[in-house]
């Protein structure tokens, strides 16, 4: 069973651009979802924003960077003072940044690559859970990858910090399912999006759209699962294109 998110609050990182900005459209056009957007990108999160007002969605959102505590204070207080509750968190933003083999990944590299994916994932779902807790319900997705599940040379730090969010996700699902909450991994294949170029040292790679899996796709399949009826809970969800090689090892 499913019902309207009508009605509904939606925090979205990363939602300038991909997966996110999908997620947004996908919320906005279906049901008028109302919205809270964070991006790095303070251009590209105005023309989802835009995009989603138009649809009709009642939106709030600024530019923002994850890897602060402040930026998770400020989602959450503008979410509270202009529609007073949350029911989805979906915390899409992550990156590669550079992908080479270990002994060229400098510290510092690293740590970036740590605390945009993990630190940042850990950041937004200890922020935001005491006002799940006090509500008694919400869902929270958060973002692996392919990259969790197989292995590519030159990805180790970024899929260690994937694996790393699974596994998060999965003793969160533990600690957070008695208060009525649902914490969800969504785990996605390579698209066709800004990622590569948003990553040093990986080759332009793209595949043929009929094929590929597309931001479109996690929009869809992620709304279905806000939509599921209190106490439909969808643990994890995998998306891959049939266009990417995922046999690996």
């Amino acid at each position: 069973m499913v019902e309207s998110l009508k009605g509904k609050v939606a925090v979205i990182t990363g939602a300038g651009s991909g997966f996110g900005q999908a997620t947004a459209e996908v919320f906005a056009k279906n049901d008028q979802c109302n919205l809270v957007l964070v991006s790095l990108h303070k251009e590209k999160i105005e023309k989802t924003a835009e995009k989603c007002k138009e649809l009709g969605s009642d939106v709030v959102y600024f530019a923002g960077d994850v890897t602060k505590q402040e930026t998770f204070d400020k989602l959450l207080a503008e979410t509270m003072d202009n529609f007073g509750k949350v029911d989805f968190l979906i915390n899409y933003v992550g990156g590669a940044i550079k992908v080479a083999p270990i002994e060229e990944m400098d510290n510092e590299t690293n740590r970036r690559i740590i605390d945009l994916n993990l630190t940042s994932t850990i950041m937004s779902c200890r922020t935001f859970t005491p006002q799940f807790k006090k509500q008694g319900y919400g869902k929270i997705i958060n973002v692996s990858s392919a990259c969790d599940r197989r292995s590519w040379p030159g990805w180790s730090i970024y899929s260690a910090s994937k694996a790393a969010v699974n596994t998060f996700t999965r003793c969160l699902y533990t600690e957070l399912r008695p208060h009525g909450i649902c914490a969800m991994l969504l785990v996605p294949g390579g698209s066709n999006t800004s990622f590569q170029a948003a990553a040093k040292g990986v080759d332009k790679f793209e595949w043929d759209e009929e094929l590929a899996v597309r931001p479109e796709h996690f929009g869809d399949m992620v709304y279905q699962a806000c939509a599921l009826t209190r106490g439909g809970c969808v643990t994890e969800m995998t998306i891959y294109g049939l266009a990417q090689d995922v046999a690996g090892y």
